[in-house]
Protein backbone atom coordinates (compact mmCIF):
# COMPACT_ATOMS: atom_id res chain seq x y z
CA UNK A 1 0.00 0.00 0.00
CA UNK A 2 1.06 3.33 -0.99
CA UNK A 3 2.14 5.66 1.75
CA UNK A 4 0.23 8.97 1.54
CA UNK A 5 2.38 11.74 1.09
CA UNK A 6 2.98 14.55 3.62
CA UNK A 7 0.81 17.48 3.47
CA UNK A 8 3.79 19.62 3.32
CA UNK A 9 4.31 18.42 -0.05
CA UNK A 10 1.26 20.36 -1.22
CA UNK A 11 2.01 23.58 1.09
CA UNK A 12 2.95 26.71 0.07
CA UNK A 13 4.77 28.27 2.96
CA UNK A 14 4.10 32.60 2.68
CA UNK A 15 6.58 34.52 4.38
CA UNK A 16 5.17 38.23 5.47
CA UNK A 17 9.07 40.32 5.27
CA UNK A 18 8.15 43.46 4.46
CA UNK A 19 8.14 45.47 7.79
CA UNK A 20 10.78 47.92 8.71
CA UNK A 21 10.69 47.04 12.59
CA UNK A 22 11.02 50.49 13.74
CA UNK A 23 11.84 49.67 17.16
CA UNK A 24 14.71 48.13 15.94
CA UNK A 25 16.04 51.82 15.50
CA UNK A 26 18.76 52.14 13.63
CA UNK A 27 19.51 48.75 13.23
CA UNK A 28 16.68 49.11 10.20
CA UNK A 29 18.32 52.43 8.73
CA UNK A 30 19.24 50.41 5.75
CA UNK A 31 17.95 46.91 5.97
CA UNK A 32 14.45 45.25 6.92
CA UNK A 33 14.09 43.72 10.24
CA UNK A 34 14.19 39.87 8.83
CA UNK A 35 17.35 40.95 7.32
CA UNK A 36 18.92 42.06 10.77
CA UNK A 37 21.69 39.20 11.94
CA UNK A 38 21.37 36.93 14.47
CA UNK A 39 23.26 34.50 16.55
CA UNK A 40 26.32 34.96 15.25
CA UNK A 41 25.65 33.15 11.57
CA UNK A 42 22.62 33.78 10.63
CA UNK A 43 19.98 36.08 9.75
CA UNK A 44 16.23 36.78 10.98
CA UNK A 45 14.79 35.37 7.90
CA UNK A 46 16.82 32.27 7.85
CA UNK A 47 14.16 30.52 10.91
CA UNK A 48 10.86 31.02 9.26
CA UNK A 49 12.57 29.44 6.13
CA UNK A 50 14.49 26.92 8.08
CA UNK A 51 11.16 25.41 9.84
CA UNK A 52 9.62 25.37 6.20
CA UNK A 53 12.66 23.36 4.67
CA UNK A 54 12.87 21.09 7.73
CA UNK A 55 9.25 20.28 7.38
CA UNK A 56 9.26 19.30 4.10
CA UNK A 57 8.37 22.22 2.67
CA UNK A 58 9.93 22.75 -0.50
CA UNK A 59 8.03 25.79 -2.26
CA UNK A 60 8.32 29.10 -0.37
CA UNK A 61 7.44 32.75 -1.32
CA UNK A 62 8.77 35.89 0.41
CA UNK A 63 7.12 39.14 -0.01
CA UNK A 64 9.04 42.41 0.58
CA UNK A 65 8.66 45.63 0.32
CA UNK A 66 11.06 48.47 3.09
CA UNK A 67 14.94 48.28 2.22
CA UNK A 68 14.77 45.13 1.16
CA UNK A 69 17.91 44.41 -1.03
CA UNK A 70 19.84 42.97 2.06
CA UNK A 71 17.31 40.22 2.58
CA UNK A 72 17.04 39.50 -1.04
CA UNK A 73 20.84 39.47 -1.52
CA UNK A 74 20.70 37.11 1.42
CA UNK A 75 18.02 34.69 -0.17
CA UNK A 76 20.22 34.68 -3.41
CA UNK A 77 23.08 33.95 -2.20
CA UNK A 78 22.04 31.50 0.60
CA UNK A 79 18.71 30.02 -0.09
CA UNK A 80 19.65 29.37 -4.16
CA UNK A 81 19.69 24.86 -3.92
CA UNK A 82 16.43 24.59 -4.72
CA UNK A 83 15.84 22.65 -7.76
CA UNK A 84 13.12 23.73 -9.87
CA UNK A 85 12.83 20.26 -11.87
CA UNK A 86 11.90 19.02 -8.60
CA UNK A 87 9.36 21.38 -8.62
CA UNK A 88 11.40 23.63 -5.76
CA UNK A 89 11.50 26.98 -5.29
CA UNK A 90 11.89 30.39 -3.34
CA UNK A 91 10.15 33.37 -5.64
CA UNK A 92 10.94 36.51 -3.94
CA UNK A 93 7.57 38.97 -4.25
CA UNK A 94 8.58 42.54 -3.70
CA UNK A 95 6.05 45.04 -3.70
CA UNK A 96 5.77 45.82 -7.59
CA UNK A 97 2.55 47.83 -8.31
CA UNK A 98 1.27 44.88 -10.18
CA UNK A 99 -2.12 45.68 -8.85
CA UNK A 100 -1.45 49.49 -10.25
CA UNK A 101 0.99 52.12 -10.18
CA UNK A 102 -0.14 53.85 -6.80
CA UNK A 103 -0.36 50.64 -4.85
CA UNK A 104 2.15 48.99 -2.86
CA UNK A 105 1.31 46.37 -0.64
CA UNK A 106 -1.62 47.60 2.14
CA UNK A 107 -1.44 45.06 4.65
CA UNK A 108 -0.13 41.59 5.43
CA UNK A 109 -3.65 40.15 3.89
CA UNK A 110 -2.94 42.09 0.36
CA UNK A 111 0.27 41.08 0.15
CA UNK A 112 -0.79 37.61 -0.52
CA UNK A 113 -4.21 39.31 -2.29
CA UNK A 114 -2.14 40.92 -5.19
CA UNK A 115 0.08 37.44 -5.98
CA UNK A 116 -2.86 35.43 -6.09
CA UNK A 117 -2.50 34.79 -10.04
CA UNK A 118 1.12 33.82 -8.93
CA UNK A 119 0.13 30.99 -6.28
CA UNK A 120 -2.45 29.64 -8.32
CA UNK A 121 0.36 28.72 -10.80
CA UNK A 122 1.93 26.78 -8.00
CA UNK A 123 -1.04 24.24 -8.07
CA UNK A 124 -0.97 23.86 -4.12
CA UNK A 125 -3.79 22.81 -1.21
CA UNK A 126 -2.64 24.20 1.62
CA UNK A 127 -0.96 27.60 2.48
CA UNK A 128 0.51 28.47 5.37
CA UNK A 129 1.30 32.18 6.65
CA UNK A 130 4.47 32.90 8.50
CA UNK A 131 5.98 36.00 10.09
CA UNK A 132 9.63 36.63 9.04
CA UNK A 133 11.03 38.28 11.90
CA UNK A 134 10.58 35.49 14.45
CA UNK A 135 12.98 33.37 16.22
CA UNK A 136 11.68 29.70 17.26
CA UNK A 137 11.98 25.95 15.66
CA UNK A 138 8.68 24.55 14.58
CA UNK A 139 7.60 21.47 12.70
CA UNK A 140 5.35 23.34 9.92
CA UNK A 141 3.82 19.22 9.34
CA UNK A 142 2.38 18.64 12.67
CA UNK A 143 0.18 21.74 12.54
CA UNK A 144 -0.98 20.93 9.11
CA UNK A 145 -1.89 17.84 10.10
CA UNK A 146 -3.87 18.61 12.69
CA UNK A 147 -5.66 21.78 10.74
CA UNK A 148 -7.07 18.53 8.41
CA UNK A 149 -8.06 16.41 10.97
CA UNK A 150 -9.94 19.08 13.15
CA UNK A 151 -11.55 20.52 9.42
CA UNK A 152 -10.83 24.25 10.27
CA UNK A 153 -11.08 27.21 7.79
CA UNK A 154 -8.03 28.29 9.32
CA UNK A 155 -5.61 26.88 11.96
CA UNK A 156 -4.12 29.87 14.19
CA UNK A 157 -0.44 29.25 15.48
CA UNK A 158 -0.83 30.37 19.11
CA UNK A 159 1.55 30.84 22.36
CA UNK A 160 1.01 30.07 25.85
CA UNK A 161 1.61 32.65 28.17
CA UNK A 162 0.79 34.29 31.51
CA UNK A 163 -2.73 35.71 30.73
CA UNK A 164 -1.67 39.37 32.02
CA UNK A 165 1.54 39.45 29.60
CA UNK A 166 -0.83 38.49 26.57
CA UNK A 167 -1.70 42.54 26.62
CA UNK A 168 0.74 42.64 23.73
CA UNK A 169 -0.63 40.29 21.52
CA UNK A 170 -3.72 39.05 19.57
CA UNK A 171 -5.75 36.43 21.98
CA UNK A 172 -7.59 33.67 20.93
CA UNK A 173 -10.62 33.08 23.37
CA UNK A 174 -11.33 29.11 22.90
CA UNK A 175 -13.82 26.48 24.07
CA UNK A 176 -13.02 22.95 25.29
CA UNK A 177 -12.37 21.62 21.79
CA UNK A 178 -10.05 24.59 20.92
CA UNK A 179 -12.22 26.28 18.31
CA UNK A 180 -11.61 29.93 18.67
CA UNK A 181 -14.67 31.75 19.73
CA UNK A 182 -13.11 35.10 20.02
CA UNK A 183 -9.96 37.14 18.48
CA UNK A 184 -9.02 40.14 20.72
CA UNK A 185 -6.56 42.61 19.42
CA UNK A 186 -4.02 43.70 22.43
CA UNK A 187 -6.68 43.06 25.10
CA UNK A 188 -6.62 45.07 28.30
CA UNK A 189 -7.76 41.84 30.16
CA UNK A 190 -7.12 38.72 28.39
CA UNK A 191 -9.56 35.51 28.24
CA UNK A 192 -7.62 32.59 30.05
CA UNK A 193 -7.48 28.96 28.86
CA UNK A 194 -10.07 26.44 29.50
CA UNK A 195 -7.95 24.62 31.09
CA UNK A 196 -5.82 27.22 33.04
CA UNK A 197 -7.40 30.64 33.59
CA UNK A 198 -3.99 32.07 34.61
CA UNK A 199 -2.65 31.27 31.33
CA UNK A 200 -3.58 32.91 27.82
CA UNK A 201 -3.46 31.62 23.91
CA UNK A 202 -1.48 34.66 21.82
CA UNK A 203 -0.98 34.67 17.95
CA UNK A 204 1.86 33.43 16.75
CA UNK A 205 1.31 35.45 13.24
CA UNK A 206 1.20 31.43 11.96
CA UNK A 207 -2.07 30.87 9.56
CA UNK A 208 -2.71 28.16 7.94
CA UNK A 209 -5.60 27.63 5.43
CA UNK A 210 -6.83 25.48 2.32
CA UNK A 211 -5.66 27.53 -1.22
CA UNK A 212 -9.14 27.70 -2.94
CA UNK A 213 -10.58 28.97 0.78
CA UNK A 214 -8.13 31.50 1.65
CA UNK A 215 -8.62 32.88 -2.08
CA UNK A 216 -11.92 33.41 -1.97
CA UNK A 217 -12.04 35.27 1.43
CA UNK A 218 -9.38 37.43 -0.08
CA UNK A 219 -11.15 38.81 -3.37
CA UNK A 220 -13.76 39.60 -1.14
CA UNK A 221 -11.65 41.34 1.63
CA UNK A 222 -9.79 43.09 -1.63
CA UNK A 223 -13.51 45.03 -2.94
CA UNK A 224 -13.68 45.77 1.23
CA UNK A 225 -13.02 49.52 1.51
CA UNK A 226 -13.40 49.41 5.39
CA UNK A 227 -11.16 46.69 5.59
CA UNK A 228 -7.05 47.36 6.73
CA UNK A 229 -6.58 43.92 4.76
CA UNK A 230 -4.89 42.59 7.18
CA UNK A 231 -4.79 39.32 8.55
CA UNK A 232 -4.95 39.71 12.46
CA UNK A 233 -7.01 43.16 12.33
CA UNK A 234 -9.72 41.64 9.31
CA UNK A 235 -9.82 38.39 8.08
CA UNK A 236 -9.25 36.04 11.04
CA UNK A 237 -11.83 37.83 13.28
CA UNK A 238 -13.98 37.26 10.31
CA UNK A 239 -13.68 33.67 9.96
CA UNK A 240 -14.10 33.33 13.57
CA UNK A 241 -17.40 34.83 13.27
CA UNK A 242 -18.79 33.33 10.69
CA UNK A 243 -16.62 29.91 10.08
CA UNK A 244 -14.63 27.38 11.99
CA UNK A 245 -10.93 28.70 13.60
CA UNK A 246 -8.73 26.59 15.09
CA UNK A 247 -6.25 27.35 18.00
CA UNK A 248 -2.90 24.97 17.26
CA UNK A 249 -0.63 25.60 20.37
CA UNK A 250 3.20 25.86 20.07
CA UNK A 251 3.98 23.50 22.25
CA UNK A 252 2.75 20.20 20.10
CA UNK A 253 5.30 21.66 16.89
CA UNK A 254 8.22 22.99 18.96
CA UNK A 255 11.76 21.43 17.74
CA UNK A 256 13.55 21.58 21.58
CA UNK A 257 15.66 19.46 23.17
CA UNK A 258 14.33 17.40 25.74
CA UNK A 259 12.70 19.38 29.10
CA UNK A 260 13.78 22.41 27.24
CA UNK A 261 10.83 25.09 27.46
CA UNK A 262 8.76 26.10 24.02
CA UNK A 263 11.61 28.85 22.83
CA UNK A 264 10.11 31.50 20.74
CA UNK A 265 10.94 35.05 20.53
CA UNK A 266 9.91 38.67 19.07
CA UNK A 267 13.93 40.16 19.07
CA UNK A 268 11.78 43.07 17.65
CA UNK A 269 13.52 45.73 20.25
CA UNK A 270 16.98 46.43 21.04
CA UNK A 271 16.42 44.81 24.48
CA UNK A 272 15.31 41.88 23.26
CA UNK A 273 17.68 41.76 20.30
CA UNK A 274 20.53 41.61 22.64
CA UNK A 275 18.61 39.50 25.35
CA UNK A 276 18.24 36.50 22.63
CA UNK A 277 21.58 36.90 21.20
CA UNK A 278 23.48 36.88 24.86
CA UNK A 279 21.05 34.10 26.02
CA UNK A 280 22.86 31.56 23.34
CA UNK A 281 26.04 31.93 25.47
CA UNK A 282 24.56 30.31 28.31
CA UNK A 283 25.89 26.75 29.23
CA UNK A 284 22.81 24.92 28.02
CA UNK A 285 20.74 27.88 26.03
CA UNK A 286 17.22 27.18 25.62
CA UNK A 287 17.45 27.83 21.82
CA UNK A 288 19.44 24.62 20.26
CA UNK A 289 21.43 25.74 17.46
CA UNK A 290 23.55 22.77 17.51
CA UNK A 291 20.99 20.53 16.48
CA UNK A 292 21.88 18.52 13.40
CA UNK A 293 18.70 17.24 13.19
CA UNK A 294 16.60 20.49 12.83
CA UNK A 295 20.00 22.84 11.04
CA UNK A 296 19.08 26.55 10.57
CA UNK A 297 20.19 27.33 7.25
CA UNK A 298 21.73 30.47 5.65
CA UNK A 299 24.24 31.76 3.43
CA UNK A 300 27.53 29.26 4.32
CA UNK A 301 30.01 32.31 3.61
CA UNK A 302 33.37 30.65 2.97
CA UNK A 303 35.77 31.99 6.32
CA UNK A 304 38.93 31.24 7.73
CA UNK A 305 38.84 29.88 11.13
CA UNK A 306 38.71 32.28 14.28
CA UNK A 307 42.00 32.95 15.78
CA UNK A 308 43.19 33.88 19.26
CA UNK A 309 46.46 35.66 19.63
CA UNK A 310 49.00 36.50 22.03
CA UNK A 311 49.43 35.35 25.97
CA UNK A 312 50.62 37.80 28.00
CA UNK A 313 49.22 39.13 31.62
CA UNK A 314 46.54 41.82 30.14
CA UNK A 315 47.02 40.80 26.39
CA UNK A 316 45.95 37.68 26.22
CA UNK A 317 43.57 36.67 23.37
CA UNK A 318 40.35 34.77 25.04
CA UNK A 319 36.99 34.22 24.78
CA UNK A 320 34.54 32.72 27.35
CA UNK A 321 30.88 31.94 27.84
CA UNK A 322 31.12 33.14 24.20
CA UNK A 323 30.46 32.86 20.62
CA UNK A 324 33.15 34.06 18.03
CA UNK A 325 32.60 32.97 14.07
CA UNK A 326 34.87 32.59 11.37
CA UNK A 327 37.24 34.87 10.05
CA UNK A 328 37.38 36.54 13.27
CA UNK A 329 40.90 37.52 15.24
CA UNK A 330 40.78 38.02 18.36
CA UNK A 331 44.18 39.56 19.32
CA UNK A 332 45.29 40.41 22.71
CA UNK A 333 41.33 40.73 23.35
CA UNK A 334 38.85 39.46 26.45
CA UNK A 335 36.03 38.44 25.20
CA UNK A 336 33.24 37.46 27.63
CA UNK A 337 29.77 36.50 27.51
CA UNK A 338 29.51 37.89 24.01
CA UNK A 339 28.43 36.86 20.30
CA UNK A 340 30.75 37.84 17.48
CA UNK A 341 29.69 37.53 13.98
CA UNK A 342 32.41 36.72 10.91
CA UNK A 343 35.46 39.04 10.49
CA UNK A 344 35.44 40.98 13.79
CA UNK A 345 38.81 41.59 14.60
CA UNK A 346 40.12 43.19 18.07
CA UNK A 347 43.04 44.61 18.92
CA UNK A 348 45.59 44.53 22.39
CA UNK A 349 44.16 45.65 25.75
CA UNK A 350 40.59 45.52 24.25
CA UNK A 351 37.61 44.20 26.47
CA UNK A 352 34.27 43.12 25.24
CA UNK A 353 32.10 42.38 28.04
CA UNK A 354 27.83 41.15 27.37
CA UNK A 355 28.19 42.33 23.56
CA UNK A 356 27.27 41.85 20.42
CA UNK A 357 29.35 42.81 17.26
CA UNK A 358 28.11 42.14 14.01
CA UNK A 359 29.82 41.48 10.81
CA UNK A 360 33.60 43.10 9.96
CA UNK A 361 33.33 45.06 13.36
CA UNK A 362 36.97 46.34 14.09
CA UNK A 363 37.80 47.14 17.78
CA UNK A 364 40.99 48.73 18.40
CA UNK A 365 43.62 48.99 21.35
CA UNK A 366 42.04 49.77 24.91
CA UNK A 367 38.47 49.85 24.11
CA UNK A 368 35.72 48.51 26.59
CA UNK A 369 32.62 47.62 25.57
CA UNK A 370 29.87 46.36 27.67
CA UNK A 371 26.23 45.77 27.20
CA UNK A 372 26.75 46.58 23.53
CA UNK A 373 25.05 45.97 19.92
CA UNK A 374 27.73 47.39 17.87
CA UNK A 375 26.29 47.42 13.69
CA UNK A 376 28.07 46.06 10.84
CA UNK A 377 31.21 47.59 9.74
CA UNK A 378 31.94 50.19 12.51
CA UNK A 379 35.15 50.71 13.91
CA UNK A 380 35.77 50.83 17.59
CA UNK A 381 38.04 53.65 18.24
CA UNK A 382 41.26 53.73 20.58
CA UNK A 383 40.63 53.81 24.22
CA UNK A 384 36.55 54.02 23.52
CA UNK A 385 34.59 53.07 26.81
CA UNK A 386 30.91 52.24 26.31
CA UNK A 387 28.63 50.76 28.82
CA UNK A 388 29.87 52.38 32.06
CA UNK A 389 28.42 56.02 32.24
CA UNK A 390 25.04 55.64 30.85
CA UNK A 391 24.49 59.22 31.00
CA UNK A 392 27.32 60.38 28.81
CA UNK A 393 27.15 57.37 26.52
CA UNK A 394 23.37 58.74 25.71
CA UNK A 395 25.29 62.22 24.45
CA UNK A 396 26.64 60.01 21.29
CA UNK A 397 24.88 56.13 21.13
CA UNK A 398 21.52 55.09 21.47
CA UNK A 399 21.16 54.04 25.44
CA UNK A 400 17.82 51.91 25.60
CA UNK A 401 16.36 51.99 29.36
CA UNK A 402 17.49 48.61 30.53
CA UNK A 403 20.98 50.24 29.81
CA UNK A 404 21.55 48.59 26.06
CA UNK A 405 23.72 50.17 23.89
CA UNK A 406 23.73 50.44 20.15
CA UNK A 407 26.49 51.74 18.60
CA UNK A 408 26.55 52.57 14.56
CA UNK A 409 28.75 54.12 12.39
CA UNK A 410 27.39 57.73 12.36
CA UNK A 411 27.22 57.72 15.91
CA UNK A 412 31.05 56.97 16.17
CA UNK A 413 31.31 60.34 13.68
CA UNK A 414 29.06 62.13 16.05
CA UNK A 415 31.55 60.93 18.77
CA UNK A 416 35.29 61.89 17.06
CA UNK A 417 33.51 65.01 16.03
CA UNK A 418 33.05 66.23 19.71
CA UNK A 419 36.48 65.19 20.88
Amino acid sequence: MPRPKRLSNRTLAFVLAGGRGSRLKELTDTRVKPAVYFGGKTRIIDFALSNAMNSGIRRMALATQYKSHSLIRHCHRGWNHFRAERNEFLDIMPASQRVNEDMWYRGTADAVTQNIDIIDSYDIDHIIILAGDHIYKMDYEVMLEEHVAKGADVTVGCLTVPRMEATAFGVMATDADENITSFLEKPADPPGMPDNPDMALASMGIYVFSWPYLRDILIADRDNEQSAHDFGNDLIPEIVKNGKAHAHRFDRSCVRHADAPAYWRDVGTLDAFWEANIDLTDFTPELDLWDRDWPIWTNWEATPPAKFIHDEKDRRGLAVSSMVSGGCIISGTEVRNSVLFRYVNTNSYAILDHSVLLPNVTVHRNARLTKCVVDRGVEIPRGLVVGEDPQEDAKFFRVTEKGTTLITAPMIKKWQAAK
